[in-house]
């Protein structure tokens, strides 16, 4: 069973390394792959880390998971000339079991046109960007940790990745499996604070093209 996640410079650390991990414990192969595999920066400053397989010489997955990222990044990727990014997201999706993203790699999908007709959502900054952008996807109400719409699985803002993950073993391997994987990453979640939801913008705040 096979994860690949196309990656790419300023994707959000924990969008890869926290379902990393989890489909890791599952016994799960996840393949990083990118355009090259030159060295790549996380969002986050500091953090280095390298792709172990191109564009071209990846291989067909059984589910694809799409990252966030700068929403700069975002915008040159489905607006820009080069296209690459998408088209490896196309010919991934057309034989992938699951195609899925978390927080604002749903902008990706969407862009691919991998979305339309699906409920989804993404990063509760971004879900006006559905609505403004990409109007043949269908935005979840409210601010869901994920949504699965036959086999889109799309999640929340960068931590939703986390619970995202067990939903997607849980379809792939089982209740059992997802439930030892949350146990041996003791993975209950009890935060010390309580914020409130985050108020989507008026406008998306991703560039255009």
């Amino acid at each position: 069973m096979i994860v690949c996640m196309p990656v790419y410079d300023h994707v959000d650390m924990l969008d890869v390394c926290g379902p990393f991990e989890m489909f890791d414990w599952a016994g799960l192969e996840v393949d990083v792959v990118a355009a090259d595999t030159t060295l790549l920066r996380f969002r986050s400053k500091g953090f280095r880390f390298e792709p172990t397989a191109t564009f071209d010489s990846a291989r067909q997955c059984d589910v694809l998971w799409v990252p966030g990222g700068d929403p700069a990044v975002l915008a040159r990727m489905i607006y820009g000339p080069d296209q690459t990014y998408l088209e490896f997201l196309r010919r991934q999706a057309s034989g992938a079991r699951y195609v899925c993203s978390v927080c604002e790699g749903a902008m990706l999908l969407a862009g691919a046109g991998l979305l339309d007709g699906y409920q989804a959502t993404t990063h509760w900054a971004f879900l006006n960007c559905f609505a403004e952008r990409f109007p043949k996807v269908i935005t979840a109400p409210g601010q869901p940790r994920f949504v699965l719409d036959r086999n889109r699985l799309t999640g929340g803002g960068i931590s939703s990745g986390l619970d995202e993950a067990l939903k997607l073993i849980e379809l792939l391997l089982g209740t059992p499996a997802a439930e030892a994987v949350q146990r041996n990453t003791q993975y209950y979640p009890d935060p010390p604070v309580n914020a409130p939801p985050g108020v989507p913008p008026a406008t998306c705040p991703m560039p255009g093209a």
